[in-house]
């Protein structure tokens, strides 16, 4: 078995866990471990509750697992919430200075080391709050078993250009966490293989900026909407030295038209945002397939609808995909699976979108757009094919004589000759409006049916040449396995997990993954599904939005139907246990669960009671006042003054029927 471990650091925004996590993310990097982390914050620049996990391996993980070792809690919300979930052999750090753990909240042979920030920097001068993070860091790196140097060697980079006397200040810091946690508590983890196989740390965000460059990208436009905004950092931080024009503009409907101008110009261009910014793009995206113009539109998703979760995943814009602007027109939609399949996915829809002349759609999430991962520097390379279609420089006589250039030529393949605007002899109309070869239009004095029919044929025909462009889809898996997992997009490294899981205890299970939406592969889905003894869709929405896509295209229903729709991502573990209750028969329950109650819970104490209690024992009530059975939580004083009262939660309704405050 490889080694591995998951290390969770939690506090409110503002304390500095992203810098702690990716410090530590590139320590393990350098090493040659492999880590994928799992962010998850609030629309806070200050405040609320955020929780960052990293898992760290020796073996590649795609998906940020299902366990928790060690925890770095920089508040006492923090300590509260995961100091249960830290399983036994793991640790618990925290500043003792400010912080108590409560022992009941401890697992079994889980260490808990107390931090006395004040005491191990005295030595060290005035220190910023956010420097008890390099303290824990230090004292974590002894009991994980990673190596200090490597730590120290990455904060000279990080603080380089600030002096050396910060550089020091930081590397002092850093060290007294480590000796005096090698003073009290021996290592939890030993005996690393450290390959020393240097491997870049990078969000799918990034590998999406990178593949557009390598396919050829000219021209960039966005307007700020997390989660796909820090493409546009990526690209106005990297403008002149990639030789891409950054353009920020005053909204989503000037980006979409801006991108389509471009790319009916003859420059390769891209586009992005979320949701509610693509619904603004929408009647452009119509537009740039009746003047059959290149454009690639990237729409990282996230919880839905309208503002919904701006900070949480979820798979639920294929709809939105589908039914993107007025009328019948052909359009690709791709789903990347990971962050190296980010940049390739780039590469092709570009190619796709010029090979083609039409709009290509990438459907991205939260959780590959902003999640970091270590990948293999050798998955991906610079000197990729770029295919741009057939462009027309000059026009013959006889052309000339017989009615010029037709931009909207009728060919067999679709994709009509194409030249770039202002050109000699190549004047046509391009309007949105439908027209003839020419571009004249039909609507000015009549329309022409026959005209309009061929035209429609012409464009639509174009799909077939993209269908037989695509990779084929693959099985992956023992052949003959009792379970088939169905999924698409960003699903692709738990599901891959949970059938790793499942075939370790007994369950043989295989796994078929949909990367390309539309074209779909029809033929090549059925004559695998028809094989399959058993399937289950998982999906991260809660219609099932692909398994009702399927189908429509290629009739084929799915046995057993798997969503998550809570905001959180799809977890092995999580998911194997609902692949073996569906096995079993057994019918899912959908009641409030312990777990969700205390959740609940957390949320009236934030609203109501001000941050200043936390919740404690739960327990469930059939037989009282309400209608239906409910969760009993004991709200007691987060500063050790006992209980302060008792929230009802309808454990079916999920409502919070009554606060109970203690009378005095």
């Amino acid at each position: 078995m490889a080694r591995e471990m998951t290390v969770g650091i939690a506090g409110a925004a503002g304390d500095g866990l992203d810098r702690v996590g990716e410090t530590l993310a590139r320590v393990a990097a350098r090493l040659g471990l492999h880590v994928y982390t799992y962010n998850s914050y609030q629309s806070l620049i200050r405040g609320g509750h955020t929780w960052l996990r990293l898992r760290i391996s020796e073996r590649k993980v795609d998906n940020h697992g299902d366990h928790l070792n060690f925890l770095i809690a920089l508040n006492q919300d923090s300590l509260e919430r995961h100091a249960p979930e830290v399983e036994g052999g793991g640790a618990i750090l925290f500043n003792s200075d400010k912080l108590s753990c409560d022992e009941s909240l401890v697992r079994e042979n889980v260490a808990m080391l107390p931090l006395s920030i004040k005491e191990l920097t005295s030595d060290f001068g005035k220190l910023l709050p956010v420097m008890q993070n390099t303290v824990a860091l230090g004292a974590l790196l002894h009991i994980s078993g990673l190596e200090v140097d490597i730590a120290r060697e990455l904060l000279a980079e990080t603080f380089g250009h600030k002096g050396e006397q910060v550089v020091e200040q930081n590397v002092n810091v850093l060290r007294a966490g480590y000796e005096h946690a090698s003073k009290e508590i021996e290592p939890r983890i030993s005996g690393w293989e450290f390959s020393r196989k240097s491997r870049p740390v990078v969000t799918g965000n990034t590998m999406t900026a990178m593949g557009a460059v390598a396919g050829g990208l000219k021209l960039y436009s966005a307007y700020p909407m997390s989660p796909a905004t820090s493409i546009l950092h990526w690209f106005a931080s990297h403008s002149e030295q990639v030789g891409v024009l950054v353009k920020q503009a005053e909204d989503e409907l000037a980006v979409m038209n801006i991108a389509i101008g471009a790319g009916h110009a003859g420059v390769r261009s891209m586009c992005a945002t979320s949701g509610g910014g693509f619904a603004l793009m929408t009647e452009a995206l119509g537009m740039a397939a009746m003047i059959e113009a290149p454009v690639v539109c990237v729409n990282v998703m996230r919880g839905g609808p309208s503002t919904g979760l701006p900070t949480k995943n979820e798979q639920g814009d294929l709809n939105q995909a589908f039914g993107a602007s007025a009328g019948d027109f052909p359009r690709v939609i791709v789903a990347p699976k990971d962050a190296t399949d980010c940049y390739w996915v780039s590469v092709e829809s570009l190619n796709l979108a010029e090979a083609y002349q039409l709009p290509v759609i990438i459907l991205s999430d939260l959780l590959l757009a902003e999640h970091r991962t270590t990948i293999d520097p050798d998955a991906i390379r610079p000197d990729v094919n770029i295919e741009r279609g057939e462009f027309v420089t000059e026009i013959s006589p006889e052309q000339a004589n017989n009615g010029g250039y037709l931009r909207y030529k009728i060919t067999e393949s679709g994709v009509s000759p194409r030249g770039i605007p202002g050109q000699p002899g190549m004047v046509y109309v391009s309007g949105t409006d439908e027209h003839d070869e020419k571009g004249v239009l039909l609507s000015d004095e009549h329309t022409n049916p026959a005209i309009r029919r061929k035209m429609h044929e012409k464009r639509m025909r174009k799909m077939d040449g993209v269908l037989a462009s695509l990779a084929p889809l693959e099985l992956e898996g023992p052949a003959d396995a009792d379970v088939t997992l169905v999924g698409w997009g960003s699903t692709w490294g738990a599901i891959h997990e949970a059938a790793e899981q499942l075939n370790a205890a007994g369950t043989t299970t295989n796994q078929l993954h949909f990367r390309y939406i539309i074209p779909f592969q029809s033929e090549q889905a059925l004559a695998i599904l028809d094989n399959c003894k058993r399937t289950i869709m998982v999906e991260n929405n809660f219609s099932g939005q692909f398994a009702r896509h399927m189908r429509a295209e290629c009739g084929f229903n799915v046995d057993d139907l798997i969503t998550r729709y809570d905001g959180e991502l799809i977890e092995p573990a999580w998911l194997a246990t609902r692949v073996a209750r569906k096995l079993s028969g057994e019918v899912e329950d959908l009641s409030v669960s312990e777990s969700e109650a205390r959740e609940m819970a957390y949320h009236y104490i934030r609203i109501r009671l001000k941050d200043k209690a936390r919740p404690a024992a739960c327990e469930v009530v059939t037989n009282g006042e309400h209608a239906e059975p409910v969760w009993k939580v004991e709200i007691v004083d987060r500063g050790g003054a006992g209980t302060q009262g008792t929230l009802i939660i309808g454990k079916d309704s999920g409502s919070m029927l009554k606060y109970q405050p203690v009378e005095n």
